[in-house]
C-alpha cells in the first residue's frame, strides 16, 4: 500500500481542523457551533485510532504518523482561527504579503507542536478501551491547551472551549473554566468516535475493535459510548443551573464605538482630529451614570492634548455627576508608556488602570525579534506592564474591573481579582480596538471570549470597542445589547452588577491559578503509566 495509504488520513486531519476553526465563530453568522467542534475532534480521535494499522501498511512509525495527524489538524484549525493576523501585519504593519502569510503560518505551525506531541503520545500509549482512551486523550489535549495558553506569554485564542459558550457544556465554565470545558469536549469527542465506529465494525476502522468486543451483544457494544456522551451533556446542563452571588443593583451605561479607520488612527490631520472631536462630544452628551470609550480612544499622551480638551469635559462631567472610563496611553519616554484606561470621577482622584498582559510585537518586542518589528510600521512599540492585580474603579455602587484588548483571554489572570470576595468586581469592562484585523471574524471571536469570562465568573462584561463588538453581556454569558460592528454609534444600556459568593472556578483559580488542571492532566497520565501503559516518545 505504501505511503499513499497515509494521504487520506492527512487530508482528513486538515479538513477536521478547518471544521474546528469554523466552530469557534462561523464565517456566515459569527456564532459558535459546539456540535461541530465535538464532531471535528471525534474525527481526529478516529484518525489517531486508525494510525497504527495505516502506519504498518505504509511502513511508517505510528507515533510519528500520529504526530503528523495532530500537527495538520491543529495547524489548519489555528490558521483558520487567527488568519486575520495577516491583516494587521500586511495592511496596517506594512509587511509584504508573502512575509505576513508566512508569519501567520509559522505561528500556527509552532503552536501546533503541542498538539502534535499530544497525539504522538496518544498513539504510542496504545490504549484500546473507550474509558482509557477518553481519560488519556482528554489529559493530553488539556495539557496541550494549557501549554499553548501559558508558555511563551501564551496565546490561547480559539481554544476548544470557546466553541461551547452556547452549548450544553457551557454550565461547566463556572466550575472548571474554559480549559475544563475543553477537557469535557475531548471526552465527548472520544465517546462520539467510539459510538460511531463500533456501529459499523466491518468498516474502514474495524481493526481497532477487538475480537472480544465483536462477540459482545450489540446493545453492550453500542450503548456505553452514547450513555457516556449523554451523561456528560446532562452534567453540563445541571452545572449550568447553579447560581453564585446576588444582584449588586443596576448601572446605566453608555458605550462608545468610534469606528476610527486604523490606517488613520494615529495621523494628526485625520484620525487623531476625528477621535478627539467625536469622543469629546459623546463624552459630554452622554446622560448615563457611566460612559466608556474604547482602547486608545484618545490616541495621544496627556501632554500632547490641546489645552482646551480636558477642562470643558471635566467641568461637564462634574456638573452632571457622571463618570467616564476612557482608553488612552499614559507615560513618557523617560518613564515608559502604559496602555491605560483612565477613570474620570466627579469629586474624586482620577482612576488609572494599566494593561498587564501585553501583546508580543504589538506592545512589547520579545528578545531577538527586534529585526521583525523593524519591518513593520506599527506605532507605540514597547509598553510598561501594569500590576497583575489592580484595584477596581468604584462608582455608583459598583466595582468596575477594566481589562484591555485581549487581556480577557486570560481568565486565570482575571481570577486574581476574586481572591477577596468582598472586593471582587461586580462588573467587568473590556476596552478594545480590533480595527487592526479589519472586517474579519476576529470581532465575533473576541465577543465569545468575553462571554466565556462572564460564564466563568458569573459577572457581567461590558465591551467598548473601536469597531466591534461593542456589547453588554450578562452574568450568564448572554448578549443583551450590541451595536452593529464597523459603524460609528453609541450604545445606551442598563447592566446588572453581581456580588457575593464567587464561582468555584473563581475561588480555586484565584488561589492556585491553573495548577489544578495541570495536576489533573499529569496525574491521569501517571496513573496510565502505573497501569502499564508506558509512554514512549517517537525517536
Amino acid at each position: 500500500m505504501g505511503t499513499a495509504a497515509l494521504w487520506p488520513l492527512m487530508g482528513a486531519a486538515a479538513a477536521a481542523g478547518a471544521m474546528q476553526a469554523v466552530s469557534v465563530a462561523s464565517p456566515w453568522d459569527g456564532t459558535p457551533k459546539w456540535w461541530l467542534q465535538v464532531l471535528s475532534m471525534a474525527v481526529l480521535v478516529g484518525l489517531l485510532r486508525a494510525a497504527p494499522s495505516r502506519s504498518a501498511a505504509a511502513g511508517r512509525n505510528p507515533s510519528l504518523v500520529g504526530a503528523l495527524i495532530g500537527w495538520l489538524f491543529a495547524t489548519a484549525w489555528l490558521v483558520g482561527t487567527f488568519w486575520w493576523l495577516f491583516i494587521s501585519m500586511h495592511t496596517y504593519g506594512g509587511l509584504a504579503a508573502p512575509f505576513a502569510a508566512a508569519g501567520v503560518l509559522a505561528l500556527a505551525g509552532a503552536l501546533s507542536l503541542y498538539y502534535a506531541l499530544a497525539c504522538a503520545c496518544f498513539v504510542r500509549m496504545g490504549v484500546t478501551n473507550p474509558v482509557g482512551q477518553g481519560l488519556v486523550f482528554g489529559a493530553l489535549w488539556l495539557l496541550a491547551e494549557l501549554a499553548r495558553g501559558q508558555w511563551l506569554t501564551g496565546f490561547p485564542w480559539g481554544a476548544a472551549g470557546y466553541s461551547h459558550v452556547d452549548g450544553p457544556l457551557a454550565g461547566l465554565a463556572a466550575w472548571v473554566g474554559v480549559y475544563g470545558v475543553g477537557l469535557a469536549a475531548a471526552w465527548l469527542a472520544v465517546a462520539l468516535s467510539w459510538g460511531l465506529q463500533v456501529r459499523a465494525p466491518e468498516g474502514r476502522h474495524a481493526q481497532v475493535i477487538s475480537a472480544k468486543q465483536r462477540q459482545a451483544p450489540r446493545w453492550l457494544r453500542t450503548s456505553p459510548p452514547w450513555l457516556a456522551a449523554a451523561a456528560l451533556l446532562l452534567v453540563g446542563g445541571l452545572a449550568g443551573r447553579a447560581s453564585f452571588g446576588e444582584s449588586a443593583g443596576r448601572l446605566d451605561i453608555t458605550l462608545l464605538q468610534g469606528n476610527i479607520p486604523q490606517d488613520e488612527k494615529f495621523l494628526p490631520g485625520s484620525g487623531v482630529a476625528l477621535a478627539l472631536a467625536w469622543y469629546s462630544e459623546q463624552l459630554s452628551l452622554a446622560e448615563t451614570a457611566l460612559v466608556v470609550a474604547p482602547e486608545t480612544a484618545i490616541p495621544l499622551l496627556p501632554a500632547q492634548l490641546p489645552e482646551t480638551f480636558w477642562p470643558p469635559l471635566l467641568k461637564k462631567l462634574d456638573a452632571d455627576g457622571r463618570a467616564a472610563l476612557v482608553g488612552m496611553p499614559l507615560g513618557s519616554f523617560e518613564e515608559g508608556y502604559v496602555n491605560a484606561a483612565v477613570g474620570l470621577l466627579p469629586g474624586q482622584k482620577t482612576y488609572q488602570y494599566g494593561k498587564h498582559h501585553l501583546v508580543p510585537f504589538g506592545e512589547f518586542i520579545p528578545p531577538l525579534f527586534r529585526w521583525f518589528t523593524e519591518l513593520m510600521a506599527i506605532p507605540l512599540g514597547d509598553f510598561t506592564r501594569g500590576s497583575p492585580v489592580q484595584a477596581p474603579m468604584v462608582w455608583a455602587g459598583q466595582r468596575l474591573a477594566p481589562n484591555i484588548c485581549y487581556e480577557d483571554l486570560f481568565g486565570e489572570e482575571m481570577a486574581l481579582s476574586f481572591a477577596n470576595p468582598d472586593g471582587a468586581p461586580t462588573i467587568m469592562v473590556n476596552l478594545s480596538n480590533i480595527a487592526w484585523f479589519g472586517q474579519s471574524i476576529a470581532v465575533d471571536q473576541h465577543l465569545h471570549i468575553s462571554r466565556m469570562r462572564s460564564l466563568e465568573f458569573q459577572r457581567p462584561m461590558v465591551r467598548a470597542t473601536n469597531t466591534g463588538a461593542t456589547a453588554v453581556i450578562d452574568h450568564r454569558g448572554r448578549v443583551t445589547h450590541r451595536l452593529e460592528p464597523h459603524t460609528r454609534d453609541v450604545l445606551v444600556a442598563s447592566v446588572e452588577g453581581r456580588q457575593g459568593r464567587p464561582t468555584p472556578y473563581a475561588t480555586w483559580a484565584s488561589q492556585y491559578g491553573l495548577w489544578p488542571l495541570w495536576g489533573w492532566g499529569l496525574a491521569t497520565l501517571l496513573v496510565a503509566v502505573l497501569a502499564g501503559r508506558r509512554i514512549k516518545l517517537p525517536k
